[in-house]
């Protein structure tokens, strides 16, 4: 059995100086005015009072409050999955019941699975949760006719079916193994869900009903207000009211933190030193498994040419941009598999630093420097576009370091940082793009199935397979790991998927990156619990406030 040194889990709280964007007189400014949150307090235990509003600052709005568009998975505040993610020793979660009773229970061969709910929950809009509102749930993410864009990882579902009140039968048109992984999404009422209409005309996508501990009160482009439901089955909810302030400028707030507006924010990891204890801050980086890449289209004739994919994994130095862009906040990487995941994880399926090996690469494949350094081979010139989204800066900052390496050894890179994914989305699949993964990393096959399998090529503009990758090897060994029940099995499949995407990559991925999150020091709560974060991260599901429920005053 191997021996994996495993990265140590702990959320880190750092102190650090003051340094470049941020300037001594910025901070200054932000101890100023501690109070200027204006949030109640209640005079809880003999230690601070504890804040009973919260005021938080995000760098996306929140889109809509739909669970069929993935927006309300995992740890929602408004809508709650028949399982929930916990954290576990070595950073893994585990999944746990949350309105199942228990853990799902599969047939023998694991095409049938049923889950028995929990008695006693209500909905915000005060009805019953019954076996209906589940079975309701999941058939519209698969029907057709609502287009849900949560469709494509649910394609080994056939129906469900409400046997009672309280039962509800999962049955697959393939034995899958990784079914548990599929159940966190958020439950919605049936009769929010009937008819069944394109899920971009849903009612939900502006006044979501669930059953989580918040309420939606208003929400805008610019400020969300969430209130605790006092019939949430968990119990009391701690803090009464969380408001999300959308600033989608990290500079701008970042100085909006300092000055005292919110009580914590996401920030990107190159800012984390302004934020030093002394000033009454607290800075949160929390491990994930959302890796940062650059997705490679397979059609451009240039960064879709397999010598230039391997050559670009060598040139890239990814020790110093997890030094310099992540500043130290992440851990570099070659494939989107995680170390965290021992199970599956193949340590030797990786790509050294080697830009020597990378120049001999593209020579013996005919790419030859011309007259400007730039390599040519038959006519066209060793040149692409990478797109970025540009208010992000850690993007923004990823696409310069990759262009600065792969113009090393002679393949110019075009940036082009773009202010909305609707300028980016249909354009994939054609220019190369700055791509964030592990969406949903609980299990290698919600992972990573529909990024690299070809069942979703050709399909330019989708999110699924960006790069529009075909590798009939990884295709066999993924469609393999899926139906295989075995676990010892499932986990030499997988390693067998990294050793054959480093033999033909669809990217070239560059780090996990830890999310960084600020909070002020004076809201009077404690318990914040680390868990492994996936891609998706911010104020409203992730970072300390996943588990506000839980929280006792300091």
């Amino acid at each position: 059995m191997e021996t994996l040194t495993r990265r140590p889990f702990p959320i880190r709280r750092r102190a650090a100086r003051i340094t470049g964007t941020l300037t001594a007189a910025v901070l200054l400014a932000g101890c100023a005015n501690p109070d200027a949150t204006s949030s109640s307090t209640s005079g809880s235990g003999g230690g601070s009072a504890a804040k009973t509003s919260l005021v938080l600052s995000d760098g996306y709005d929140t889109a809509t409050w739909n669970p069929l568009n993935g927006d309300a998975d995992y740890t929602s505040k408004v809508y709650d999955g028949l399982l929930r993610l916990a954290p576990a020793d070595g950073g893994e979660p585990t999944f746990v019941p949350n309105l199942a009773t228990a853990l799902p229970q599969a047939n023998g061969d694991a095409t049938r699975w049923t889950v028995t709910l929990r008695e006693g929950v209500t909905f915000h809009d005060g009805s019953p949760l019954t076996a209906a509102d589940v079975a309701a749930t999941y058939t519209t993410a698969i029907d057709p006719a609502a287009a849900a864009p949560v469709a494509s990882m649910y394609d080994m579902l056939e129906r469900v079916e409400a046997t009672d009140d309280r039962t509800v039968v999962f049955d697959l048109n393939e034995p899958y193994a990784a079914f548990p992984s599929k159940l966190l999404m958020g439950i919605a009422p049936a009769a929010a869900l009937q008819p069944v209409v394109p899920v971009e005309q849903s009612p939900l996508n502006t006044a979501p009903i669930g059953t989580g501990p918040y309420r939606l009160v208003s929400t805008g482009p610019d400020r969300t207000v969430l209130q605790a439901f006092d019939g949430y089955w968990g119990g009391p909810v701690p803090v009464r009211e969380i408001t999300i302030v959308n600033v989608t400028d990290d500079n701008t707030r970042v100085q909006r933190m300092l000055a005292g507006d919110f009580d914590g924010t996401v920030i990107p990891p190159q800012l984390a030193a302004g934020f030093p204890e002394s000033a009454g801050f607290t800075v949160i980086s929390n491990p994930s498994a959302d890796w940062r890449s650059v997705v490679l289209p397979a059609k451009d004739p240039v960064a879709g040419d397999p010598a230039v994919r391997q050559a670009l994994n060598r040139a890239v130095d990814r020790t110093a941009i997890v030094q310099t862009v992540l500043a130290g906040h992440g851990i570099a990487a070659s494939t989107p598999f995680s170390p965290i995941f021992s199970t599956y994880y193949d340590p030797a399926a990786e790509f050294t630093y080697d830009p020597d090996a990378a120049r001999t690469i593209l020579d013996q494949a005919g790419w030859v420097p011309g007259p400007d350094g730039i390599r040519v081979k038959d006519g066209q010139r060793a040149e692409f576009t990478l797109m970025y989204y540009a208010p992000e800066t850690l993007r923004r900052d990823l696409a310069t370091a990759f262009a600065g390496d792969a113009l090393t050894i002679g393949i110019s890179v075009r940036l082009d940082g773009l202010g909305s994914w609707d300028d980016i989305q249909p354009r994939l699949g054609t220019d190369a793009v700055i791509w964030g993964g592990g969406d949903t990393p609980y299990d290698p096959d919600s992972n990573l199935y529909r990024m690299l399998s070809s069942t979703f090529a050709g399909q330019p503009g989708s999110y699924d397979n960006p790069g529009q990758y075909v590798d009939p090897t990884v295709d066999a060994l993924l469609a393999q790991g899926r139906n295989t029940l075995d676990p010892a099995a499932r986990a030499q499949l997988y390693r067998q998927v990294q050793q054959a995407y480093v033999a033909d990559p669809a990217f070239v991925v560059l780090a996990f990156i830890d999310h960084v999150y600020v909070t002020r020091k004076d809201t009077g709560w404690t318990g914040t619990t680390p868990i492994l974060e996936p891609h998706a991260h911010g104020v409203l599901s992730w970072g300390p406030w996943w588990n506000i429920t839980d929280w006792t005053p300091a």
